[in-house]
């Protein structure tokens, strides 16, 4: 099945056109006036340099004038064998279309709402014949029946027309067109860009970044510029400005030759404060700490996920062949994963 963007705004021609997969554009004048333009034989010509197939009007009150617009435009140096002009359904709009594929110039017969017109296009040699299925649907229409008749009269009677799915209002539309059949389909670009979208494709996808990270990104990758140290001579109150300089809940605490103590944190900070009110002028120094639960910085952010999980911490000591060189908070981890 053919996908074509139905649009006239240049911007998401060329988003949707990097995709590199859709067949062609279909455009209408209405696209084109909502649009603002102003020269519209410059735009088409634009549009032709930017999109393998390209759908346009070719207006006239008479097939002799319909004619004329085709040859016109393509006069202007579009490609007889990359153009396609669309003509209204009517009396006119038939024979002008049996006049032009006469001259090797593909046609697409839109504004279908009936089967008569659709039978009545595809004797006329239509390349393509395009039933409004949202338009339909707004006047109480059966629009899906309408198009499956279309489909079925195509590959019972064996046109050479395909059947292009259009006025599409929503990514159920996409589904129908699928189900019955239809040999091509227009879509807007907000519709098609969110045709690959659902959540459990989400979810899993996430999943896969985060495993992957986990498994491949180390534990240096993820560790900020800052190393919140402090000396054992440093009270315990400027060690609290400290903490919130660093954006840390925690510091690590080393002697004045460098070794280090263990890591003091806010919630040491809490229970300190329940214990003795009076704590805020003591020295880092006259604290007690257990060893720090450390991580080598070349580990993997596994094994990190592992410590924090087996010790129930929430800060790890990030060491250099021993060295202390930062900390890694659980929350840090978590946005990274």
């Amino acid at each position: 099945m053919e996908l074509y963007l139905d649009s006239a705004n240049l911007k998401e021609i060329e988003e949707a056109f990097e995709l590199g997969f859709l067949a062609g554009l279909t455009t209408t004048p209405t696209f084109m006036h909502r649009e603002g333009v102003e020269d519209v034989d410059s735009l088409i010509l634009k549009l032709a340099d930017i999109v393998p197939i390209l759908q346009i009007e070719a207006l006239g009150e008479t097939a002799e004038e319909i004619l004329a617009e085709a040859q016109r435009q393509l006069d202007m140096g579009l490609d007889i064998k990359t153009t396609v002009f669309k003509i209204p359904v009517s009396i006119e709009g038939v024979k002008a279309c049996r006049m032009l594929r006469n001259k090797g110039m593909m046609v697409n017969v839109h504004l279908v709402y009936t089967l008569q017109q659709a039978y009545m296009a595809m004797e006329a040699g239509a390349t393509y014949v395009c039933p409004l299925v949202g338009r339909l649907q707004d006047q109480g229409h059966d629009a899906l029946e309408l198009v499956e008749a279309c489909v079925d009269a195509v590959n019972y009677y064996g046109y050479d027309t395909k059947i292009m799915f259009s006025s599409v209002r929503n990514a159920e539309h996409i589904r129908n067109g699928i189900n019955i059949g239809v040999h091509t389909i227009t879509v807007p670009w907000k519709i098609m860009k969110n045709l690959t979208e659902n959540n459990f494709t989400t979810v899993g996808t996430d999943e896969f970044f985060e495993h992957t990270r986990m498994m491949t990104m180390k534990v240096k990758d993820i560790m900020g510029a800052v190393n919140p140290i402090v000396d054992t001579d440093m009270k315990l109150s400027d060690a609290i400005v400290k903490m919130t300089e660093y954006g840390f809940g925690a510091v690590t605490v080393q002697d004045l030759d460098g070794h280090v103590l263990g890591v003091f944190t806010d919630g040491d900070l809490r229970r300190k404060l329940i214990e003795n009110r009076d704590i805020l002028s003591m020295k880092m120094g006259e604290f007690d700490y257990n060893k720090p639960f450390s991580i080598e910085g070349e580990e993997l952010l596994n094994e990190a996920h592992s410590l924090f999980t087996k010790h129930q911490v929430d800060t790890l000591l990030i060491t250099n062949k021993g060295q202390a060189v930062g900390m890694l908070d659980i929350q840090e981890l978590e946005k990274n994963r």
